[in-house]
């Protein structure tokens, strides 16, 4: 009988404890990697403070007469249509969304992956020396084994074995018939649940609730792209009024300007007092400050049309400026309040994702139902036995068939209480009767949106006619005022109070109609479709996994 050389038992005795003290410690240093140091901490508890540096008073005095000559940028005009390609290419908070789709669908994938056949295999080698009081038992064997099979798991829950199983024994036994002895068998076993994770419903649910999952990303997805499609058009419609007023109030300055001007000749031919030069030099003191918020208005609306562009060069602290150069439609539509509110339940992405979400209930429920029975699953094993004093004599054997077993075993478990299952299963109930109330009050929303969306139209378009004819009547009454001025009947006061109220009724105009557009745009997004005649496609992103 042979021992283990000292070579061997040095190794063992070594790298025993080795592995195991790998496998169950930790470095601390990697433990203690993502921890702050003490000067980050302190870092943590003082909130520095911000330096500003004065303009001195000289280059303060010399900014506000070069505001209204200040040199114009470089512009780029772009139209509405541009502008939507442009995002949906280039947007960050859209490509962050557009990747969620591909994500669900790495998840459908994995839940379709549990019904895959797996190959298996497995070798044991055994040397045992054992002492015996009877030449009957064998004192030393030696027994080597390998194994090869199939694992096949059925959509129904069941699962079919395929396994081929062989093996090599020698035995210090004197009696033994063969010795060395080969074996060799073929086994064919299936196991099938017949109640609780039987059939095909209960077996598919996983991937049933992923597929759900998955078109419920989509609907998510496409409306992040609709919210984004309509911040667009709104940050697109607030720059053109922007840009118009700077250029009304710009007007107005200019306006001023010339009142004071023929102030100063009529104060110098005698005709009129010198106190209407100073009021006219009020006057444009005044718009001054109109200009100056206007512009500010503009480089806001500028900014926020850009980081929703986020276009390669746009970015939201370049000097470009933007122009719109789609201009806005004011056209009355006939309008049909039933059938838009039919269409919002239909596009409205929120419907038909509670509608994903109450198809996931009904199938959690089965699932639950299921899980609520009783254990009860048979199991059959076809089995073919070889055997032989060479491996081919064994395989001989096997091939012929003359040696084969049956077994049939039934296993029954029968839950005393189950409550945990029968609890799942009314968790499952009351989520879905939670989601059906959440779907008509959604509902409900819908409607009123649509119905408030409608109403904002109508009196944006109410608002355009009203602001029009203030706008011809203001333009009028300036007209008047400038001819009395002419002929002395009228102050520098009263020239600029018209121009106020002319301005005024341009920019109300100019609200009127961008706001016009604006409703339109909640209208649209209201009922779930997209504003104009050009459809919009998305498709899923898929990262570079390198």
């Amino acid at each position: 009988m042979s021992r283990p050389s000292a070579a061997f038992s040095f190794w063992v005795s070594v790298l025993m404890p080795l592995c195991i003290g790998l496998g169950g410690c930790r470095s601390p240093s990697n433990l203690d990697s993502a921890m702050l140091s003490e000067q980050e901490m302190d870092g943590l508890q003082r909130i520095a403070p911000l330096h500003l540096e004065p303009v001195p008073d000289k280059e303060l005095d010399a900014a506000i007469p070069a505001l209204h000559a200040a040199p114009t940028a470089a512009q780029l005009e772009l139209t509405l249509e541009e502008c939507r390609a442009i995002a949906l290419r280039n947007n960050l908070d859209l490509r962050v969304q557009l990747i969620n789709p591909t994500i669900a669908a790495e998840a459908v994938s994995e839940a379709e992956a549990r019904f895959e056949p797996s190959l298996f295999s497995n070798a044991t080698y055994a040397r045992t020396e054992t002492p015996t009081s009877t030449a009957l038992d064998a004192s030393e064997s030696k027994y080597v084994a390998a194994d090869v099979g199939v694992n096949i798991p059925l959509r129904t829950g069941g699962r079919i074995t395929l396994d081929l199983p062989v093996s090599r024994s020698e035995t210090s036994n004197a009696f033994a018939t063969l010795n060395p002895s080969y074996t060799s068998d073929f086994a064919v076993s299936v196991s099938q649940p017949l109640l609780r994770d039987g059939g095909a419903r209960a077996n598919m649910h996983a991937i049933r609730i992923a597929r759900y999952q998955s078109q419920i990303v989509q609907a998510r997805t496409r409306l992040e792209v609709t919210y984004m499609i309509a911040a667009v058009d709104r940050a697109y419609w607030r720059l053109r009024a922007a840009r118009r007023s700077l250029e009304l109030r710009e007007n107005e300055y200019d306006l001023a300007v010339a009142q004071l001007e023929r102030a100063q000749r009529m104060v110098s031919a005698g005709v009129l007092p010198e106190v209407e030069v100073i009021r006219a030099e009020a006057g444009v003191a005044q718009r001054v400050e109109g200009v100056i918020i206007a512009d500010n208005d503009l480089r806001d609306r500028e900014r926020e049309l850009k980081r929703v562009l986020n276009r390669r060069g746009l970015g939201v602290r370049s000097a470009t400026a933007l122009v719109p150069g789609t201009e806005p439609v004011a056209v009355q539509y006939r309008l049909d309040p039933d059938r838009l509110t039919e269409a919002a339940l239909e596009n409205r992405m929120e419907m038909l994702e509670l509608e994903l979400q109450i198809a996931q209930d009904a199938s959690t429920i089965d699932y639950n139902r299921n899980q609520a029975l009783p254990v009860l699953a048979l199991d059959y094993t076809y089995n073919v036995n070889g055997l032989g004093a060479a491996m081919h004599d064994s395989f001989d054997l096997l091939l012929d068939r003359r040696f084969d077993d049956h077994r049939v075993g039934l296993q029954f478990v029968l839950p005393l209480g189950n409550k945990a299952a029968k609890s799942r299963l009314r968790q499952a109930m009351f989520t879905k009767s939670q989601r059906l109330a959440t779907r008509e009050s959604r509902r409900l929303e819908i409607q009123a949106e649509v119905a408030n969306a409608l109403d904002q139209l109508q009196a944006n378009w109410q608002r355009i006619q009203a602001s029009r004819h203030s706008a011809a009547l203001a333009r009028r009454n300036l007209e008047a005022e400038e001819r009395q001025f002419s002929l002395g009947l009228r102050t520098s006061t009263d020239v600029l109070d018209a121009q106020t109220r002319l301005a005024e009724a341009e920019l109300a105009e100019i609200r009127a109609e961008v706001e016009y557009q604006i409703a339109k745009v909640d209208l649209a997004f209201a009922t779930g479709t997209l504003l104009g005649e050009a459809a919009v496609e998305w498709a899923p992103l898929v990262p570079d996994t390198d």
